[in-house]
């Protein structure tokens, strides 16, 4: 299957990027290359590193933007954009684009073993490599599942799902998605089954960020992110759920901050300065016409920062 994404709040992201012919751009997850491309498409004699973790992107990409002179890419993950900028020769960069989550061609690939719409092995490895899905549901114990689908799923019903997987696999291992899905479904309470969505979504979502380590890595990623970018540079990120959205609001904030002294010092004696300016004062959500063309879309927010010119001297 070829690799198929939609990027979400496209225009307004390559919009807040302000990207500029000559300057140096990352793309920290290109996906099937659609944000890649439109960087691309807007520099003349400047350069863009694209970074995936997934080898089928870079296949992709690859062939994608094997025509434009300034493309530069990369299989490795964004919590190491840092080295792998390095490694190239980049030092500092006028704008970084993270569109953080599963993309459409791991949700569409059934052999992926992302979604509980088709009958496939329970992977949801986005590098391809490492611990499955699988291999959680049949190792873990059920206080650890029941704290991962709590924590990550953020479902009410996470103690007894983990008690019921640890019964099913007791009689024979959980292998597939649609083995995995009917256990969930068996224990919610009907009221959940008769819910719209699947009572599966938020386990799945929780196996997923945990196979795949995403909120370690989407920390990670920020800080790496924010300490490449030049002064005046921006970083942009997409998140499609709360615990994504809640980390970058809460990151971009902390740059944003100065001074927390009391408000009865006479003087500052923190020494804190902000060290970025919030481009957009909340996120950007989705517009009705893109909600309409893609409901895969409603969950996501687009923030965005811009990094001061006094900032790029301060101690990360």
């Amino acid at each position: 299957m070829a690799f198929q994404h939609q990027p979400v709040l496209f225009e307004e992201t390559i919009e807040a990027l302000a990207v500029r012919p000559d300057g140096v751009y990352i793309d920290g997850t290109a996906g099937g290359g659609g944000h890649s491309e439109a960087v691309l498409q807007r520099l003349c004699g400047g350069v863009l590193l694209s970074i995936d973790q997934d080898p089928d992107a870079i296949r992709a990409v690859t062939q994608r933007l094997a025509k434009y002179p300034g493309s530069v890419i990369r299989q490795g993950c964004f919590s190491e954009m840092a080295q792998i900028a390095g490694a190239c020769g980049i030092t500092q960069a006028d704008g970084v684009l993270l569109d953080i989550g599963v993309s459409s061609h791991q949700l569409d690939t059934p052999e992926r073993g992302f979604s509980y719409h088709y009958d496939a092995p329970l992977d949801m490895r986005m590098s391809q490599q490492g611990v499955s899905a699988k291999d959680l549901v049949n190792t873990l114990t059920w206080q650890d599942l029941a704290r991962i689908i709590s924590q990550y799923g953020e479902d009410r019903y996470a103690k007894q799902i983990a008690k019921g997987i640890e019964k099913a696999r007791g009689e024979a291992p959980i292998e597939t998605t649609v083995q995995l899905a009917e256990i969930v479904k068996a224990c919610v309470p009907a009221a959940v089954r008769r819910e719209p969505g699947h009572p599966a979504r938020q386990t799945f979502q929780a196996l997923r960020i945990a196979v795949n380590g995403e909120l370690d890595q989407l920390s990670q990623g920020l800080d790496a992110a924010f300490s490449l970018l030049s002064p005046g540079g921006r970083l942009a990120v997409i998140t499609f759920h709360s615990l994504e959205d809640r980390m970058v609001k809460q990151r971009m904030r902390d740059w944003c901050t100065g001074c927390t002294c009391p408000p009865d010092f006479p003087v500052c004696v923190c020494g804190k300065h902000p060290k970025a300016r919030l481009v957009h004062k909340k996120g950007v959500a989705p517009s009705q016409e893109e909600l309409r063309q893609n409901p895969r879309s409603r969950s996501a927010r687009l923030r965005v920062c811009e990094r001061l010119p006094d900032a790029a001297n301060s101690v990360e």
